[in-house]
């Protein structure tokens, strides 16, 4: 039962960076909105000096965009991928299980480093984002995303015996 809760677990890991690449690309303006404000530092009332310069323009928020959409499709297709996987070993042997965790680990990992390094260190350390009500909201919800993933991961990564 304990493997088939992983597994289940994993899927919503994949699920959830599929359904967020899905509504970006979906809302693609809105979403390169939100980008390109948060990147071009427009808002910053509490620490006015920022550490980089701002990086304004479609082209920059285009592809900080479409990187955010690369570890949100990495995201689902690796959990996705390794919860398949993991299904093929849910019945076999405790060692053939362990060793079909890489691409759901892989997935949870990529997770922790859209929603945390993205986003919080990223975002909300460098960019400041934290300094506006969208980027608050935004950070609040990766923070949810991060800290999910990331607990599915520690448990998922725990030796199956």
């Amino acid at each position: 039962m304990i493997r088939w809760l992983k597994i289940i677990l994993v899927i919503f890991v994949g699920l959830n960076g599929l359904f967020y690449f899905a509504a970006n690309i979906a809302n693609w303006e809105v979403a390169r909105g939100a980008v390109g404000a948060t990147i071009a530092m427009g808002e910053r009332p509490w620490y006015p000096v920022a550490l980089v310069p701002p990086l304004e323009g479609t082209a920059a928020a285009t592809v900080a965009l479409v990187v955010i959409l690369t570890g949100e499709l990495l995201v689902g297709v690796l959990s996705l991928a390794g919860a398949w996987r993991l299904i093929g070993a849910a019945d076999k042997p405790a060692e053939a299980f362990n060793g079909a965790k890489s691409l759901a680990i892989a997935g949870c990992a990529m997770a922790l480093v859209v929603w945390f390094g993205g986003f919080t260190a990223i975002g909300g350390a460098l960019f400041q984002m934290w300094q506006t009500e969208l980027g608050q909201a935004s950070l609040g919800d990766a923070h949810k995303f991060l800290v999910g993933s990331g607990i599915v991961l520690l448990w998922l990564s725990m030796r199956d015996e």
